[in-house]
């Protein structure tokens, strides 16, 4: 009979050698298939030659190429850590710990995971600091150092406070409900998920920056008459001080309720003229109409039954036969928790094409009404070459990319859309 130790390298090196296949394909599909400029972008105002430069064309590719390659590189290394605390018995000794220093099962979760999280956040560290380094060389972050490292910080502390809600309530829930927990976990995550939309503006967003009603009183009326006549009661437009941070340009809608904002970056503001702010305003007013918010909350929590049904049919199972591997004394143990988390984690990123689809027709939803409520079609097509040319994004990204990672349409296909309307209108 094989040795445990001898089970437990055979398991390392199987997984090691997965994830070695994997980026070896990403690398060549990115970096050598993929390769080259569609010849149908030529001439068109999607062309990337028409409002970059030679320097800024190759950056884009070069930052692109890079980003997405650590992307598909990101989840694959977060599974592989979690597997590695499960095989070599690190979520058994974080639970012995917990067991010895506390009697209170709250406080023995608590206990784990911190421990759980501070060492997912330690492995994890060396990739995230990775790419803030190549968003400061490439020039899309502005942060220093010392203000990135606040931002983990303060991300490490929110992330272990959810995880420790999160994890205490489905582990009570596996004791109450051996067999029907992931249906009661379901049902408790539905106002869980609610409330955390609810207070991300007001609550969570301004940890990380400073929100406050936009300055340009000229701009903030007429965004507030164009929402008026769109039927949302809106009664202020925010801006946020992301220029210490980044050079990239966004614009978004967050919260529910009358905790819903309409946020503009300082650096939008900044770069664009009104009517280029007015069309990305008209975008995000078509979410507040088109009610985007509820049927991405709707969505989520759809997506989130069936994980946890298949979580609940696979954990029983793999304890069972794999148990003695992965050291996870039953499934009511708190060592079962990074089994479960692995497992919701590919899940999540197996469905995010379905998920990103979803959100790329909404998406194409609210470009066609900024189109039809503001009419400005020049405006629509400057706003996405810039978009494009301050976050060095690449206007036709590969198809994988374009599944796994675009919750928006590609810039070709928004810029492809505003001409296609030109030439309706103009009847061509």
């Amino acid at each position: 009979m094989e040795s445990k130790s001898g089970v437990k390298g055979k398991t390392i090196f199987l997984l090691l050698l997965l994830y070695g296949i994997l980026a070896a394909f990403f690398y060549w599909y990115l970096f050598v298939y993929h390769g080259g400029k569609d010849p149908s972008l030529e001439g068109t105002p999607a062309d990337p030659s028409s409002f970059m430069t030679e320097r800024e064309l190759i950056l884009s590719e070069r930052y692109s190429d890079i980003r997405n390659f650590l992307f598909f590189l990101e989840a694959p290394y977060e599974w592989l850590i979690y597997g590695a605390i499960l095989v070599f018995g690190l979520s058994r000794t974080f639970e012995r710990w917990a067991e010895g220093m506390a009697r209170r099962f709250l406080i023995k979760v608590a206990i784990f995971t911190f421990c759980l999280s501070f060492t997912m956040a330690a492995a994890l560290f060396p990739v995230q600091y990775l790419s803030y380094r190549i968003s400061r060389f490439y020039g899309i972050s502005a942060q220093t150092f010392s203000a990135w490292m606040r931002d983990f910080v303060i991300s490490f502390w929110i992330d272990w406070l959810f995880l420790f809600v999160i994890a205490g309530a489905v582990l009570f829930l596996i004791r109450k409900f051996p067999r029907k927990w992931w249906l009661a976990a379901w049902a408790a995550a539905v106002p869980f998920v609610i409330f955390v939309m609810y207070i991300q503006p007001v609550l969570i967003d301004p940890l990380y920056n400073d929100f406050y009603p936009i300055r340009d009183q000229g701009l903030e009326k007429q965004i507030l008459n164009m929402a008026h006549e769109a039927g949302v009661p809106a009664e202020r437009v925010f801006e946020v001080d992301m220029s210490t941070k980044t050079n990239a340009l966004n614009a978004y809608v967050t919260g529910i309720g009358n905790n819903a904002r309409i946020v503009l970056w300082d650096t939008t503001l900044k770069s664009l003229d009104d009517g280029e702010i007015l069309f990305i305003m008209a975008h995000e007013i078509a979410h507040y109409v088109e009610k985007h918010i509820y049927f991405g909350i709707a969505g989520s929590l759809l997506l989130l039954f069936a994980g946890l049904f298949i979580a609940g049919c696979l954990i029983g199972r793999i304890v069972k036969r794999y148990g003695a591997l992965l050291k996870i004394r039953s499934q009511q143990s708190l060592s079962v928790l990074p089994l479960l988390f692995v497992l919701m984690s590919i899940m999540t990123f197996m469905v995010s094409p379905l998920s990103n689809a979803v959100s790329r027709h909404m998406e194409e939803r609210a470009d066609r009404f900024a189109i039809e409520i503001t009419g400005d079609v020049d405006a629509g097509v400057a706003a996405f070459q810039k978009l494009a040319k301050t976050g060095l994004s690449q206007v036709d990204p590969p198809l994988l990319v374009k599944w796994f990672r675009y919750g928006h349409p590609t810039m070709k296909e928004r810029i492809y859309m505003l001409e296609e309307y030109r030439d309706d209108a103009e009847g061509h």
